[in-house]
C-alpha cells in the first residue's frame, strides 16, 4: 500500500497538535514516526490509519498506483495500540478463530497460537492475561491476519525483556513483506525503520 499525506493538520479546540504534514510511504517501506511525548505521533499515526478525522488536509491509499476507496482502506490496514480493548471472555483460541470470519489468518490458527507462546494460556480467558500477554495478543491480531499495512503504536507497551525480544523477532520476519508504520520515541521498536517522520513540540 502506498500512502500520500498533504498538508496534513489536527487541533483539539484552538491549540494545533500539529499542521502542514506532507510525506509519503511507499509500499514495502518502513516508517517510525518519532519525536517527544506530546508532539502528535499517536494522533498522527490514528489519522493515517484512519481511525481518526485530520482537522485539514487530505490523505490517499494507493494500491499498484490505483487509488483505494475509503470504504475498503480500514480492511487493508492492521492497526496495533496497548489502548485497543479485546474481549475478554474469549480465549486466544476462540478470538483468532472469531478475528478470522473478517480477515484470512497469514498461518493456520494452531501455528499463530505457537507463535503466541504461552501453550498453557492458548484456552483461558483474555481477561485473565497479564498486561503484558494481551499485549502479545494485538501484536498476533496485526502480524499474523491480511493487511497491506502494520500501523502499530508504542509496540512494546508492557512487554518484559522477553517480550521485547519476541516483538523485534517477529518484526523483522513481518516487515520483509508489508508496509510498516510505527509511531514509538524506543529505538527498540522502530531500529529497522528506513524512514523517519520526526514531531516537534508545537
Amino acid at each position: 500500500m502506498k500512502l500520500i499525506a498533504e498538508g496534513v493538520g489536527k487541533k483539539f479546540d484552538r491549540n494545533w497538535i500539529f499542521r502542514d504534514l506532507s510525506f509519503q510511504l511507499a509500499s514495502g517501506e518502513r516508517v517510525a514516526i518519532t519525536g517527544r511525548n506530546g508532539s502528535g505521533k499517536s494522533t498522527l499515526l490514528r489519522i493515517l490509519t484512519g481511525s481518526l478525522s485530520a482537522t485539514k488536509g487530505q490523505i490517499s491509499y494507493f494500491e499498484a498506483d490505483a487509488p483505494i476507496s475509503n470504504d475498503l482502506i480500514s480492511s487493508k490496514i492492521n492497526f496495533c495500540a496497548p489502548y485497543i480493548e479485546l474481549p475478554e471472555e474469549f480465549t486466544l483460541h476462540e478470538l483468532l478463530v472469531f478475528h478470522a470470519n473478517f480477515r484470512k489468518p497469514i498461518l493456520q490458527i494452531e501455528n499463530i497460537l505457537e507463535r503466541f507462546g504461552y501453550p498453557d494460556a492458548w484456552h483461558k480467558k483474555i481477561g485473565h492475561y497479564s498486561s503484558g500477554m494481551k499485549q502479545r495478543v494485538r501484536l498476533l491480531l496485526a502480524f499474523f491476519f491480511d493487511g497491506h499495512l502494520i500501523a502499530l503504536d508504542e509496540p512494546t507497551t508492557n512487554l518484559d525483556e522477553t517480550g521485547i525480544s519476541w516483538y523485534q523477532s517477529e518484526i523483522n520476519q513481518i516487515a520483509k513483506n508489508k508496509t510498516i508504520l510505527i509511531s514509538s520515541n524506543q529505538r527498540s521498536e522502530y531500529g529497522f525503520c528506513e524512514k523517519n517522520i520526526e514531531l516537534s513540540l508545537s
